[in-house]
C-alpha cells in the first residue's frame, strides 16, 4: 500500500518518480498491480482540505483522450464529484477584427468537447488512487539532494540522508525539473515576454457551458466554465500589464477586465486571488538518457492558449507506462536507451508538432501588423465556414487524433477499455 512514511536507507525500486503532481501521479497510477515496485517522490506535502465554496486558481481542459486515461485509471468519478465542468462550445474572435469561429460539440457527434477541471481537483484525485497500489510508495514531503546515473541504474540520496537506488528514474517535476538539471539536458526554450493572469470570476449571464477566447495584439483573454457557473480567466498579456492587474485593487481590475472583454457574460466580478505565470516556450532535446525519463512539463511546456499542456503530458505518462510495462513483460531492461527510446519516438513527434503550432497561433495573433491582422481575421472567418476543415480542427483537440505520425493513441487513452 503507499504511504507517506519515510523509507529505510538504501532502499531499492525498479522505478522512482520524482514529482506527485498531475503527471507524475498519473504515471504511477498506471504502473500500479505491475510487478514493478515504484517510489513517487513529492517535495511538498499535499493539502487538500480545502472549503466547500473555493476554487483553485490553476484549472486545466482536459481533451476526452485525457477524460479516457483518467476513467481507466478508476479516477474520473472523484474528479466528478469535486468538480468538473464539461464545455460544449467554443467562441473565438479577434478583438482586432471581425474574424471569428465557433465550435459546437453537436457538430462532430459530441456531447461535450472536453472538460474544465481544477488542478487540485486531478492532482487529489490520481495522487490518492496511489493508496490502492500495493507496488506504489508515495513519499511525501520529501526533498532531494543528489542524482547519479551511472551503468546499473541511478541512487537518490535525499536530504535527510536516505540512499534510494532504481533502474529508471522519471523526472515529473516541472518546467524547472530539478532531474532535467541534474542530468544535464539541454533545452532548445524562449520567453514569450508575456505573463498569465489567472483568476475566478462571476458574470452576471450564464457562460453557457462554453469557452470564450479573444485575441488581442498583446495576448489572448479567455474565460473558462467553471462548475458552479463561475469562470476562470486565463489573461496572457505583456509583463508590464500583467503586474499591473495584479497589483490594482479589484474595482479597477473589474473595470479592466469588463472594458477589455465586454459585455458578452454580462457584469464581471473577481472572486478569488490572482496569481500570474511567466510565459515560455521550453522544449528538452533529449527526453531520455541512459536509466532515465522526462515526462510533462520537465520535458516541455507550451503556450497555454489551446489549454494543451497538461494534456500532453498525460499522454507522455501513459506511453512511457505502456513501453515500460512492456518492457518487464520481455524481460528488456527498464532503463535501457533501447526501452526508453521506444517512448521517446513515440511522443517527440506528436509534441512538436503542438509546441510548433502554439508557437506559429501565438505569433501570429498576438501582434498589430496590419497585413497579419487581415490574413488572421480571413482565415478565421474561412475556418468557420469550411466545416470540414473545422471538425478535423476539433477532433485533434478533442485529442482524438493518434501521438505522433500514424501512431495510435496508447492503450489507456481508448474509450471503453476492458481492463
Amino acid at each position: 500500500m503507499a504511504n507517506t512514511n519515510t523509507i529505510n536507507d538504501k532502499k531499492a525500486y525498479d522505478i522512482i518518480i520524482v514529482g506527485g503532481g498531475m503527471v507524475g501521479a498519473t504515471l504511477a497510477c498506471a504502473l500500479g498491480n505491475s510487478a514493478m515496485k515504484v517510489a513517487v517522490i513529492e517535495a511538498h506535502q499535499s493539502d487538500f482540505n480545502w472549503s466547500e465554496n473555493s476554487h483553485d486558481i490553476r484549472v486545466s481542459a482536459l481533451t476526452h483522450a485525457s477524460q479516457h486515461i483518467f476513467e481507466n485509471l478508476g479516477v474520473w468519478p472523484s474528479m466528478q464529484h469535486d468538480g468538473v465542468a464539461a464545455y460544449n462550445k467554443m467562441n473565438v474572435w479577434d478583438a482586432s477584427g471581425q474574424g471569428q469561429i465557433h465550435f459546437n460539440s453537436v457538430e462532430v457527434g459530441q456531447v461535450d468537447l472536453g472538460h474544465i477541471v481544477e488542478n487540485r481537483v486531478i492532482q487529489k484525485a490520481v495522487q490518492k488512487k496511489l493508496a490502492d497500489f500495493e507496488n506504489i510508495d508515495l513519499l511525501m514531503p520529501l526533498q532531494l539532494q543528489s542524482m547519479t546515473l551511472s551503468e546499473s541504474g541511478a541512487e537518490l540520496i535525499t536530504s535527510d540522508g536516505q540512499h534510494l537506488s532504481a533502474e529508471l528514474v522519471v523526472g515529473a517535476d516541472g518546467a524547472n525539473s530539478w532531474v532535467r538539471k541534474q542530468a544535464d539536458i539541454a533545452l532548445n526554450s524562449w520567453a514569450y515576454h508575456q505573463t498569465a493572469v489567472v483568476c475566478n470570476v462571476k458574470t452576471s449571464e450564464s457562460h453557457q457551458d462554453a469557452c470564450w477566447q479573444q485575441f488581442m495584439p498583446e495576448g489572448p483573454l479567455a474565460f473558462l466554465p467553471l462548475a458552479d457557473g463561475q469562470s476562470s480567466i486565463v489573461w496572457s498579456t505583456t509583463e508590464e500589464k500583467s503586474q499591473a492587474l495584479v497589483n490594482m485593487d479589484e474595482k479597477s481590475f473589474n473595470q479592466e477586465l469588463q472594458m477589455t472583454f465586454g459585455s458578452s457574460l454580462g457584469r464581471i466580478q473577481l472572486t478569488s486571488e490572482r496569481g500570474a505565470f511567466p510565459l515560455r516556450l521550453r522544449h528538452a532535446k533529449h527526453y531520455v538518457q541512459e536509466h532515465l525519463a522526462l515526462v510533462g512539463d520537465a520535458a516541455h511546456t507550451v503556450h497555454p492558449l489551446a489549454g494543451q499542456g497538461v494534456n500532453l503530458g498525460l499522454l507522455d505518462a501513459v506511453v512511457l507506462a505502456e513501453e515500460v510495462i512492456r518492457a518487464h513483460e520481455k524481460k528488456r531492461a527498464l532503463g535501457a536507451l533501447s526501452t526508453l527510446r521506444r517512448y521517446e519516438r513515440r511522443r517527440k513527434v506528436d509534441n512538436i508538432a503542438m509546441l510548433a503550432a502554439m508557437d506559429a497561433f501565438k505569433r501570429l495573433f498576438s501582434n498589430d501588423i496590419t497585413p497579419l491582422k487581415l490574413l488572421r481575421n480571413a482565415g478565421l472567418n474561412l475556418a468557420d465556414k469550411f466545416t470540414p476543415f473545422k471538425n478535423l480542427m476539433i477532433k485533434r483537440a478533442m485529442g482524438y487524433s493518434g501521438t505522433g505520425l500514424n501512431e495510435p493513441l496508447p492503450h489507456l487513452a481508448r474509450m471503453n477499455l476492458d481492463l
